[in-house]
């Protein structure tokens, strides 16, 4: 009977213990001290409201979901299968439906930044299927998770948390509502919260930046973005291109992005345009790009100038040349 007694008794205050710890867990940002630290260093910094931010905090507690999918070993698929992902039929016919309702917007936007219709609409095709699909995660949670429970990344997620809290208090935001990816990208752009202060505009003329709903701002702003970003107007982006030889392969380097060598100097290394053009290659700079179109199959084609601005939108060649092809495909099939 005693040790009944004692086995009740423990078992009672094991789970008194992990019922404080559940409790724990789930604590609201509102009540942690780096939390409350962070609340008082943006009323002393921006003059933001205590009580207000506390307020906002109080909704949300750490997302394990979002850490997770953050640690997540992401395998690199090969470019034939992310081509056959992002370049489909449907997003196809969608880009040139959005062309059509947005037409004024993309005249606009590549009178004023130079940018093509046809590169605007893609990557918003690319990054959020033309709004279809802009994230169902709290941005406010999910910036607080990863600033504060995230130590690898966190002064980077902490610096977008107080971007997020500001465009918030600017109007064109709000605090916890806004739903994004699980990494804090928002709206049909899929904007980082710096780069929305950075390179939002506001497009339409409404007196405000939005990113979520306006469609306007969305090509503004992404027309700015790579406007900003060194665009030059009516230049090459990429060409396909013919290797010989082996000499070549001194120049497959993913780790170095810009376009470094003239169209002479990749000669020497028996590179060549498919297509030659009437340019001083002399002047014209590109990169070598190989891509692994079928399984042990490879083409290979030279990114320009504008091909590198464009992976200042996303790091990643694949990326980059997705947007290209699919620009391509929607600006052959758009009725003129």
């Amino acid at each position: 009977m005693r040790f009944l007694k004692l086995l009740l008794i423990f078992m009672l205050v094991w789970s008194t213990g992990c019922a404080g710890a559940q409790l724990k867990h789930h604590k609201s940002f509102a009540h942690r001290k780096d939390v409350q630290k962070f609340i008082h260093e943006m009323h002393q910094k921006h003059g933001i409201n205590e009580k207000t931010l506390t307020e906002h905090f109080k909704k949300f507690h750490t997302n394990k979901k979002v850490i997770a999918l953050m640690d997540k070993q992401f395998k690199p698929s090969p470019w034939y299968n992310y081509h056959n992902r992002l370049i489909t039929q449907k997003r196809i016919s969608d880009g040139i439906r959005f062309w059509k309702e947005n037409q004024k917007s993309l005249e606009k936007a590549e009178q004023r930044f130079g940018v093509p219709a046809e590169i605007i609409v893609a990557i918003i095709g690319i990054e959020s299927s033309y709004g279809q699909i802009t994230g169902t995660y709290p941005v406010l949670q999910t910036l607080a998770t990863l600033a504060f429970d995230y130590p690898r990344r966190a002064p980077f997620f902490r610096k977008e948390l107080e971007h997020f809290l500001l465009i918030s208090e600017e109007g064109s935001l709000h605090p916890t509502k806004t739903l994004g990816s699980y990494a804090g990208a928002m709206g049909m752009p899929q904007f980082m919260p710096s780069s929305y202060r950075q390179f939002a505009v506001d497009f339409s003329g409404s007196g405000k930046r939005d990113l979520i709903y306006n469609k306007a701002d969305v090509i503004g702003s992404v027309a700015n973005y790579l406007s900003t970003h060194g665009w030059q107007a009516a230049k090459p982006i990429i060409h396909k291109a013919k290797v010989s030889g082996t000499k070549y392969k001194m120049l497959l380097n993913p780790k170095d992005p810009k376009p470094r060598l003239t169209l002479n100097e990749l000669a020497k290394y028996n590179i060549q345009l498919v297509q030659q053009k009437k340019w001083n290659n002399e002047i014209h700079k590109a990169r070598l790009i190989e891509l692994e179109t079928a399984k042990n199959i490879k083409e290979h084609w030279l990114g320009f100038h504008n091909f590198y601005v464009i992976t200042r939108y996303n790091n990643s060649i694949f990326y980059a040349t997705a947007v290209y092809l699919l620009s391509e495909r929607i600006r052959s099939s758009y009725p003129r």
